[in-house]
């Protein structure tokens, strides 16, 4: 039985070891998609004993799923983990026992995720410990087509592992939140293509597949993504830090459930009406101004963009219409 781990990384050599040695016993291969690091991330990968590919980086769902076209054909299961995670002793012992009995039915299985916050393991808000789907059949499964948030999915029947990841991640808060406000561009995107569709959309989202995972891409879509911008954002921090008693968590956690529950999605609203404003002033498409305001090239079909173009002009007579009558 073939288990290989698939780790993404970008100047990682402050991670990477960490990752490696909680993959030792666990995975028959590593194979390592780097985005052409500047540091010692490599050579700790080869050190390893990992198979290293480099591409030059567009997303987070494209840049896997590529990591996935350059398996060896006899891989049996693909672990995705990110450089700044490790496997808790639980779920590497959990992986290493049961894998090779996982029934033939089942095609991915699902573990829970920690993660930690200026050292401390956030534990309140009602955020963690979370399921999320990271072993999965080679074949079987892929990462959503999205610029944010993504998530593995599979066809067929999913077991659960009581074991989890822990993120924790040990730069500053400077690289924090300025990971977060090119995070927060990413999920605009994704915003504005629920309002506006100018991309396949792929989701996970459901109310019948039983899993937590589904149902709370569901709230965030067909509920949270419908509420006013910026209230929005300031409604999910109360749940959280209230509700769900975020003040727990101590000092880190009240920076966390603040920085993460309400600046950053404010931001994400913020730069969703920014673009709005572009396209109204300027009187562009959609495309246009996300690629303009938000520094995004978003990839689509020469079909589809000639729909946009062809409803922006539409939409943009029938206001100069109005304005000479």
């Amino acid at each position: 039985m073939k288990l290989t781990a698939v780790i993404l990384t970008l100047n990682e050599e402050q991670h990477l070891p960490r990752c490696l040695s909680s993959l030792e016993g666990v995975v028959t291969d590593i194979v390592v998609v780097d985005c052409f690091s500047a540091d010692a991330t490599i050579e700790i990968a080869r050190s390893a004993g990992a198979r290293v590919i480099q591409r030059q980086w567009t997303n987070h769902a494209r840049q896997f799923n590529w990591g996935l076209s350059q398996l060896a054909a006899d891989t049996d299961w693909v672990l995705r983990i990110d450089a700044d995670e490790y496997l808790t002793p639980e779920l590497a012992a959990e992986i290493k026992e049961n894998i090779v009995g996982v029934d033939q039915v089942v095609n991915g299985i699902y573990c829970g995720r920690r993660m930690t916050f200026q050292g401390r393991l956030i534990r309140h808000g009602g955020v963690f410990p979370i399921r999320v789907l990271r072993l999965f059949r080679f074949g079987r499964g892929e990462c959503e087509n999205r610029w944010m948030d993504e998530h593995i999915k599979v066809e067929g029947a999913t077991a659960d592992f009581s074991g989890e990841i822990i993120d924790d991640n040990l730069n500053s808060l400077t690289w924090w939140t300025d990971k977060h406000n090119k995070y927060a561009s990413r999920e605009a995107v994704d915003l504005l293509n629920l309002e506006y569709g100018f991309m396949p959309h792929d989701s996970i989202a459901s109310l019948q597949s039983g899993n937590r995972t589904g149902l709370k891409r569901w709230v965030k879509e067909r509920v949270y993504a419908r509420l006013p911008g910026g209230f929005r954002a300031f409604a999910y921090f109360f749940y959280r830090y209230v509700f769900r008693v975020g003040f727990l968590d101590g000092q880190a956690g009240t920076a966390f459930h603040f920085l993460q529950g309400f600046w950053y999605r404010y931001l994400v609203d913020a730069k969703v009406t920014e673009v709005k404003r572009f396209m109204r002033d300027q009187q562009v498409s959609v495309i246009e101004a996300i690629e303009t305001i938000l520094g995004i090239e978003v990839t689509i079909t020469n079909a589809t963009r000639e729909t946009q173009e062809q409803e922006f002009t539409s939409t943009a007579n029938q206001s100069h219409s109005r304005i000479s009558s």
